[in-house]
């Protein structure tokens, strides 16, 4: 069983808070590794200023190097638009992992606006990272209010794997002010010096992409 921690986001541009929250969490969970899910368009943020897909996924692989990060744009694959079918559909294709859903505190303030955000937490455990600026409003967060009695110790966080779900556990980690939004302000232009080229790719765990493609018109015949 590898256990397995999935940091979603539009990661645009990725940075050092991503990779520090990541390493942070790995350690006190106990996870052998963490997926980071390129996302091509989050529904909840605009598309304007958002950079192409290829720029964001090249900046993540820059920002995971030499840690026990993969990252992947596997949603583009799949076809899946909202975070709840992303996870349904990891948890049914990969049997011997266990994941836990790795988020922000910033993201749990808004976390009931999700599409089922309650089956999100019924198909896995969620990590909230503590991130500056935003836990009082996360401990506001009308989510939270259903999701507190599922609230377990963060001295628990290891054992994870054996919580019932729903389950959550808030992680205090070192805060990294660093800011996407901060360096798109102080260079607009980022995404134009990436030149890492990319092609949609499926995390390589037994999956390829004939599966993957056979999977996607499965899942088109059923929805006609």
């Amino acid at each position: 069983m590898t256990l397995t921690g999935l940091l979603g986001g539009s990661f645009n541009p990725a940075h050092r808070g991503h990779r520090r929250i990541s390493l942070g969490a790995l350690r006190r969970l106990g996870l052998d590794e963490v997926w980071w899910l390129v996302s091509p368009g989050n529904p909840l943020k605009p598309k304007t200023g958002m950079a192409p897909l290829a720029a964001r996924v090249a900046s993540a692989r820059t920002a995971a190097r030499r840690a026990p990060i993969r990252v992947t744009a596997i949603e583009a694959e799949l076809g899946t638009t909202y975070t709840v079918g992303t996870i349904a559909e990891l948890v049914r294709r990969f049997p011997e992992r266990r994941f836990i859903w790795l988020m922000g505190a910033d993201n749990l303030a808004q976390f009931h606006l999700w599409r089922d955000w309650r089956k999100i937490a019924a198909l896995v455990p969620i990590a909230v990272i503590a991130r500056p600026g935003y836990d009082g409003r996360a401990l506001r967060a009308p989510a939270l209010g259903w999701l507190r009695r599922f609230v377990r110790p963060a001295r628990q966080a290891r054992h994870w794997t054996r919580w019932r779900l729903p389950s959550l556990v808030l992680l205090e980690l070192p805060p990294d002010p660093t800011s996407a939004t901060a360096i798109r302000a102080a260079d607009p232009q980022w995404h134009e010096n990436v030149t890492e080229t990319f092609q949609h790719k499926a995390v390589r765990d037994g999956v390829t992409r004939r599966k993957l493609m056979g999977l996607i018109q499965q899942r088109r015949h059923f929805a006609r």
